[in-house]
């Protein structure tokens, strides 16, 4: 690229996020928040209390030199930085992000490392980039000493689970989930778009977004951000209610004794989901206006805010049905 000539301009951006129940037993205050998100000393921790408590660490870069992955085997190689940055909401849900932009094509040969690190979160391939296969290929998962940015994702929280604030007694038991996404860049017209939205296994989600040429890197991993919480949100409202043994309409009667200790069970298990994780469900709330359609998209289908509150049902109802029947205490007879 000779001197004054324009960047070809960004076709995919890439990312993933880790989020989990935070490993303590009570949520942290906005303090608290800002000193469990400071990573580095020269910026400051974002804190917002509107529409809920949310706070964002500094971005912090990660150096790559690597293949890209690609479906068809094409080999590219690629040098830039990784953005990650780890998140909070309401002092109970934590998150880990990485995500970094590639453009059409990039230099021909190898770049000083001050070339890049003026451009934070951008990734060069050497020559033209075959964005198709790179971003099946990002999405099915590299091979080794292939470009994974779920391993800087995953760094970044072993980094902060080790924060001496946690006292690793989480509330309820959970498991971490993790949200694997590619944006294809289109023409400035085109309306954003979701093309696909995979559960895949061992807690893996991936999606394909498809979003006009020029927008920010940041706002797309501030969507998928939102997407990877809720979607967690339902992965463990729903282990905790497929958890619960049914405690009514057995065919044998049982002691009063443990019918007893069956709803006093019950309500146990429910207790800690009502108390720390009902009030989180707020789609949509710091996703750009630009990107708000494609949450439009997912709940249409699968219906996200429509199964939400199926489960919130199914919870005060459980809750409702086994608190009676601690209160009534009529024991089951032959």
């Amino acid at each position: 690229m000779t001197p004054g000539e324009r960047p070809p301009p960004v076709v995919l951006t890439c990312g993933e996020v880790r989020t989990c129940l935070l490993p303590a037993l009570q949520p942290l205050d906005s303090r608290a928040t800002a000193q469990f998100l400071t990573l580095r000393g020269d910026e400051r921790v974002l804190l917002s209390e509107r529409p809920n408590l949310y706070g964002r660490s500094a971005e912090i870069l990660t150096g790559v030199d690597c293949a890209l992955p690609s479906v068809n085997g094409a080999k590219v190689r690629a040098v830039g930085t990784v953005a990650a940055r780890a998140s909070l909401t309401e002092g109970r849900v934590l998150q880990s992000s990485a995500h970094f932009r590639m453009p059409a094509a990039g230099p021909d040969h190898r770049q000083p490392w001050g070339h890049h690190l003026v451009r934070p979160g951008l990734v060069e391939p050497f020559g033209k980039l075959p964005h198709e296969s790179v971003a099946e290929g990002l999405l099915n998962g590299g091979r080794p000493r292939e470009l994974d940015v779920g391993l800087v994702a995953g760094g970044l929280l072993t980094r902060v689970l080790r924060h001496p604030l946690l006292d690793q007694h989480p509330p309820l038991r959970s498991r971490p989930t993790r949200l694997r996404w590619v944006a294809v860049s289109t023409e400035r017209d085109e309306a954003p778009c979701i093309e696909r939205f995979t559960l895949a296994e061992d807690e893996l989600r991936t999606v394909r977004l498809r979003v006009p040429v020029g927008t920010p890197g940041a706002d797309i991993a501030t969507l998928c951000e939102d997407l990877a919480l809720h979607d967690w949100l339902l992965t463990t409202v729903v282990r905790i209610l497929d958890g619960i043994r049914p405690g009514g309409g057995q065919p044998r009667a049982r002691p009063a004794s443990e019918a007893d200790q069956d709803h006093r069970g019950v309500v146990t298990a429910l207790r800690p989901a009502v108390e720390h994780l009902l009030h989180l469900w707020m789609p949509r709330a710091r996703v750009s206006r630009t990107l708000v359609p494609l949450w439009d998209t997912l709940e249409d289908h699968p219906g996200f805010t429509r199964q939400w509150r199926a489960l919130m049902q199914r919870v005060r109802d459980q809750l409702a049905i086994h608190a009676l029947q601690l209160l009534v205490e009529v024991p089951t007879r032959r």
